[in-house]
């Protein structure tokens, strides 16, 4: 089996490529070692000494680090990756922890299916070529709030792509968006 890695634009995650399918759909975030244990693959990785956050996309593992150095951790994980594809298990067991949008009743419904319309289609993909995830979690008074996650939590430029990025990208087709922030969940 031969890993590609990539860096990403957050200096603390790498992001690994097995070639082949990781999350048959959907992805999955680890942002800690907590509740990794219904992922195999997350449980192996988060083994490793020096890794803080786990998550799994379409074809793709971003893992985010410490203070150790990517030196000392990246053959560890590259090992780790190979032994849980080597040993047949499951990357999930049982349900994923759902990532996605956050659902949106009310008098904005129309507005926040444009928002994530356009999420969907401009913006996820782009941040999951850089190891990451953004999701929708709330529309209120003009201001979209959505949820970073994989490298693009804790990524240096993430207020960049959000303000100058992501905004603008709203506020051109949406004129109700005013603004655009983060949220931690």
């Amino acid at each position: 089996m031969f890993i590609q890695t990539e860096a990403t634009p957050n200096p603390q995650t790498l992001k690994f490529l097995p070639g082949q399918p990781v999350m048959q759909q959907g992805s999955a975030d680890f942002p800690s070692r907590d509740g990794s244990e219904v992922s195999p693959l997350a449980a192996r990785i988060f083994s490793v000494d020096g890794v803080t956050g786990v998550f799994l996309g379409p074809d793709f593992v971003t893992v985010t680090k410490g203070d150790a150095e990517w030196a000392h951790l990246k053959p560890a994980i590259l090992g780790a990756i190979m032994e849980h594809y080597a040993s047949g298990a499951p990357v999930m067991q049982g349900e994923a922890p759902t990532v996605g949008h956050a659902a949106h009743d009310g008098p904005d419904a129309e507005i926040v299916g444009q928002i994530k319309e356009l999420l969907d289609t401009r913006v996820r993909p782009a941040v999951a070529q850089d190891g990451g995830d953004i999701t929708f979690h709330g529309f209120d008074r003009g201001v979209v709030y959505l949820h970073m996650q994989g490298a693009c939590a804790g990524c240096p430029s993430s207020t960049l792509t959000l303000k100058h990025g992501i905004e603008n990208l709203l506020r051109h087709y949406i004129p109700e968006v005013v603004e655009v922030r983060p949220v931690g969940v």
